[in-house]
């Protein structure tokens, strides 16, 4: 079984929608749950005039029915409150050529614009930047809520914070605050350096007079996956690529590490990989518990992973970031992601007018000054359907009760072969 999504719409079209299959039977889930990650992207220090105006709210279409799955595709719709005021621009019906009003004929550096209509053969470039907009990230973090909830029943929890915005970084604690979310929501910008927010929303400040905008990166963490997801075998199920490629679907993501990331690169072997040692307590030690930040049905058994989910081995480090072989170790997986600034500027750079063939400065249409701490909401959800579907893969299930059930098997069959090793030869040092 495999989890997928599609989504439609246009930034100030009527609205968006998104269908998401694959999700098993019997998942407990309200659309308030999708609401409040809806309403996560929508935050931030640095978000333009848009999120003052959208409420973004989910309607069930399909799939769901007494608040939970029904195993069947579940689809979801976003309106767009905007739409009024472009009721009239982005109408379906009429005539090409002749909506003459906003027309964008100057396309901007760094976007989608200019190289949209060349390949499509279009004469106006919002037919590319309504698509291209970032706005149709919201049907991927409402996708993404569902995904998260699946997890959340098998134990596991996701959360985001911001690394460095502007060029300013954040020293990043050794421990990390669980659940994550509940740290980094409580800052304006996500993060959780106080001192470095202080210089980060300044920072913002100045690019807003300033007409420019800023990028950053975040880091996603995922706890209590256990060992396994992916696979080595061929380079499109190894999960660090499908992450990857995933992460960098998002509008002005420019990069992807994976736990050390480009460092690994510029350090030798004996300080990049994580020596493995014996784990005290073995995989079948323990029964299942929940994971902090984790919300279950009110009437369902504790989920997660047994007290260790790593088949009794476990790393002294996490410098691979939770992956190694294009396999999940069980260690918490870290993955960073970098956004450029956005593209379009209040001071607007050079460019060519497509309508005369002559030089002229960029469009400037409303936007951010800065969406990074958004990003990282974004950078959840993806990382959410991603291992979802890793999950799903893995473990299949029709229903959610056999996707446990397949689960447990799994990691209970795992430490009791570890048991049988150390019984066998208790005192081996092995080759």
């Amino acid at each position: 079984m495999h989890l997928r999504f599609v989504t439609a719409g246009e930034s100030h079209g009527k609205a968006l929608v998104v269908i998401v299959e694959g999700v098993p039977a019997g998942l407990p889930i309200a659309a308030a749950f999708v609401d409040h990650d809806l309403g996560r992207r929508m935050q931030g220090y640095g978000r333009g005039a848009r999120m003052k105006i959208e409420q973004d709210r989910i309607e069930w279409l399909s799939g769901v029915r007494a608040g939970e799955t029904l195993g069947s595709p579940i689809a979801m719709l976003i309106h767009n409150r905007d739409w009024a005021n472009w009721e009239d621009v982005m109408a379906a019906e009429g005539t090409p050529g002749d909506v003459r009003r906003r027309r964008v004929t100057r396309p901007r550096p760094g976007h989608a614009d200019l190289v949209g209509v060349l390949k499509y053969d279009r004469l106006d470039g919002r037919d590319i930047l309504e698509r291209a907009s970032a706005r149709e990230t919201a049907a991927r973090v409402a996708a993404g809520a569902v995904a998260r909830r699946l997890l959340e029943e098998l134990g596991v929890e996701i959360g985001s914070h911001l690394v460095s915005l502007g060029g300013i970084r954040a020293t990043v604690p050794a421990e990390l605050p669980t659940p994550l979310n509940a740290a980094s929501d409580a800052s304006q910008v996500r993060t959780l350096d106080r001192v470095a927010e202080t210089g980060m929303i300044a920072r913002i400040d100045r690019a807003k007079q300033d007409g420019d905008t800023l990028g950053g990166e975040i880091e996603v963490v995922a706890r209590g996956l256990p060992v396994g997801l992916g696979s080595h075998v061929s380079w499109d199920r190894k999960l660090d690529g499908r992450l990857a490629g995933m992460l960098m679907s998002i509008p002005a993501v420019k990069g992807v590490e994976i736990g050390m990331g480009f460092e690994a690169a510029r350090r030798p072997g004996s300080q990049v990989h994580d020596p493995i040692v014996v784990n005290a307590a073995p995989a079948s030690a323990g029964e299942p518990t929940a994971v902090p930040g984790a919300t279950a049905a009110p009437d369902a058994r504790p989920v997660g992973p047994p007290a260790d989910a790593r088949a009794g081995f476990r790393r002294l480090g996490n410098n691979a970031g939770g992956l190694e072989g294009g396999m999940t170790t069980g260690e918490p997986l870290v993955v960073r992601v970098a956004m450029k600034p956005i593209s379009t500027l209040m001071s607007p750079l050079k460019t060519v007018n497509l309508a005369t063939g002559g030089e002229a400065n960029a469009q400037s249409e409303r936007s951010d000054v800065t969406a990074v701490p958004a990003m990282g909401v974004i950078a959840e959800a993806l990382v959410a359907l991603v291992l979802a579907d890793a999950m799903l893969e893995k473990f299949g299930g029709d229903a959610l009760s056999e996707t446990r059930r397949n689960l447990d098997g799994y990691l209970a069959a795992a430490g009791r072969r570890w048991d049988a090793i150390r019984a066998q030869a208790p005192d081996a040092e092995g080759d």
